[in-house]
């Protein structure tokens, strides 16, 4: 079995663990929206100290632009310079796995008065994750501001291979201003 480096910077909390199997080797994080540049290499150094790593899962959002971007490019370059593999999985996923009922909605700040959601049934998410206000969300138990279980997203399959963004980007390019 490999020692997994799983990443998630998609809530307001940076979080970092290494999973062998279903048992934690390390875990940390900290807490903070802006924080995550500045608190990853710190807690990703101080896993290091306790283990060595054969592969990184990180969690691909949904989640704010920078935060995300933050995680994912550390998590690809990490594994890259370490000749590993790298895997990517859906955030919410890795919340919902902690939650034991039939039919629940899993929501997480999206910032801008918003959440970012997605619908389980059985534990399997029933639709892509959306984003919009808590008030237009409904229909089931909603379980909000949880933060990835880590043993969940380093076993969960990594299938995506996008970061989750799911608002247009505040600055886009036109024909007449394009982005320099």
């Amino acid at each position: 079995m490999s020692k997994i480096l799983a990443i998630d910077t998609s809530t307001s909390r940076s979080c970092v663990a290494i999973i062998d199997g279903a048992n934690v080797v390390y875990s940390g994080f900290k807490d903070g929206a802006t924080a995550h540049g500045p608190s990853l290499p710190a807690l990703v150094q101080e896993a290091l100290a306790t283990s060595d790593v054969d592969e990184v899962v990180v969690g691909m959002g949904p989640g704010p632009f920078t935060g995300l971007r933050v995680g994912i490019a550390f998590a690809q370059s990490f594994a890259l310079a370490r000749g590993i593999p790298v895997r990517g999985v859906c955030s919410l996923d890795a919340i919902a796995a902690q939650i034991k009922e039939d039919d629940f909605i899993i929501t997480v700040d999206a910032r801008r008065k918003e959440v970012y959601w997605a619908r389980y049934t059985k534990g399997v998410r029933a639709a892509e994750p959306a984003v919009n206000f808590p008030a237009d969300v409904s229909g089931a138990r909603i379980y909000a501001d949880l933060f990835p279980d880590m043993v969940f997203l380093a076993n969960l399959p990594g299938d995506v291979t996008e970061p989750i963004y799911l608002r247009r980007p505040d600055a886009v390019a036109t024909a007449d201003r394009p982005l320099k």
